[in-house]
This record gives C-alpha cells, sequence and structure tokens, in this order.
C-alpha cells in the first residue's frame, strides 16, 4: 500500500525537491501547512533552509512545533532535513543570538569551525552499527552537504538500559558533527537525502519502509 506523506510547507525548504524525490522512493506527497493533514499522514518530512531563528519563527507561525510534538507523542514518523534536524535540537545560536529549538534533543546548533564555511559538496557518513536509516548503504556512500552551522556535541544520555538510546551518525568537515540521528519515530540528517542521488534515494526508501 502506498504510503501518504506530508512535506511540511511553512515557508522554509527545498519542498519541491523533497516532494519529487518521495514520489520517486513511492509515496503519495502533498506539500502543505494545513493541520489535519500533516497530523494524519503516514509520515511527515520537516524541511529547512536558512536561518535558524527564521525557521523557527515560521515553524511556529504554522503550529509546526505542536504538530512535530503531538505525531512524536503517538509515535508518529517525522524525518527532519537539514534546518528542519537542526530545530529539532535544544537551541541555535547565529550571529550571537540564541533562538529556542524544539528541545526533541539536548544540545546546541552552532557556527561550523572549519577552514571553509559553508560546507557544500559531498562526504561521507560514519554510521552507527545496525542502523535502519542507513540499511543497504555502505561506508564509502557520500550525501550531499549545504549549511554553516552544525551540532558538533550529542548531549543525550541514556541511563536506564531498558532505553534503546537514538543512533547518531557523524560526518567530519573541519570537525565532526552529527550528521543524521535516527531515534524511534523521529529522524533527522544534515545532509540532503533528495539532492544525494541514489544513496539518497535509498534512505528515503528505508524511511517509507517504517511508516505504517
Amino acid at each position: 500500500m502506498t504510503k501518504s506523506v506530508v512535506v511540511l510547507d511553512y515557508g522554509f525548504g527545498n519542498v519541491r525537491s523533497a516532494e519529487r524525490a518521495l514520489a520517486r522512493a513511492g509515496a503519495d506527497v502533498e506539500i502543505t501547512a494545513d493541520y489535519d493533514k500533516a497530523m494524519n499522514a503516514d509520515g511527515l518530512l520537516v524541511p529547512g533552509v536558512g536561518a535558524f531563528a527564521a525557521c523557527m519563527a515560521g515553524l511556529r507561525g504554522v503550529r509546526g512545533d505542536w504538530i512535530i510534538g503531538r505525531r512524536l507523542s503517538g509515535g508518529r514518523p517525522v524525518l527532519g532535513i537539514c534546518v528542519g534536524m537542526q530545530i529539532l535540537f535544544a537551541r541555535g545560536i547565529e550571529h550571537g543570538v540564541q533562538t529556542e529549538g524544539l528541545d526533541e534533543w539536548p544540545g546546541v546548533v552552532e557556527p561550523l569551525r572549519a577552514p571553509v564555511v559553508p560546507h557544500m559538496g559531498w562526504n561521507t557518513v560514519k554510521v552507527p552499527p545496525d542502523s535502519a536509516q542507513f540499511a543497504g548503504l555502505d561506508e564509502d556512500t557520500r550525501f550531499y552537504f549545504v549549511h554553516s552551522y552544525a551540532v558538533r556535541a550529542w548531549e543525550l544520555e541514556t541511563a536506564n538500559p531498558a532505553i534503546r538510546p537514538p543512533k547518531v551518525a557523524w560526518t567530519t568537515h573541519g570537525e565532526p558533527f552529527v550528521a543524521a540521528v535516527e531515534n524511534g519515530p523521529l529522524w533527522a540528517t544534515q545532509f540532503h537525502p533528495e539532492k544525494s542521488g541514489d544513496a539518497g534515494a535509498r534512505l528515503l526508501a528505508n524511511w517509507l519502509g517504517t511508516l505504517q
């Protein structure tokens, strides 16, 4: 059965590229900010391009923070891409200004410390063992990145052994940073799977395979 996916349209993101990539992967895709459609779709994709603070303002303007929170509380899948991943962390700092994120994970989005910024191009990703997100992809696979900010430290501690910790993938550009997270119904990538050719298509297909 074809899975329904809403690409959340809050004014910040390559929504058409995401729509085309998901459709090629076999999804029934709609771009919308409609609350009910976003809540009821099998999957929700949250894109993001631009400044952290502006994206958060746009997201709240369409009740995207509520949509994401309520979907996750019910175990409904959400995929964040680029700044759509960054806003899932506790806060972002740009030009000395701190903005609160959605706080699904602790951590701060900060400027990359690298000889060349923005980080623009293809990089490999260090994938955690038994990752469903990267299933079928080998360690030499490259994904496409375009960003100047990143999460440089993973801060979530899981003390209870009965709770499965998130799987965190890393990339290095000047310094290591979080490239992707797989955390139950919440997946996210700093890179752009919709611009990453066959590798990105496989990752999106892996995500669609988790939708109920």
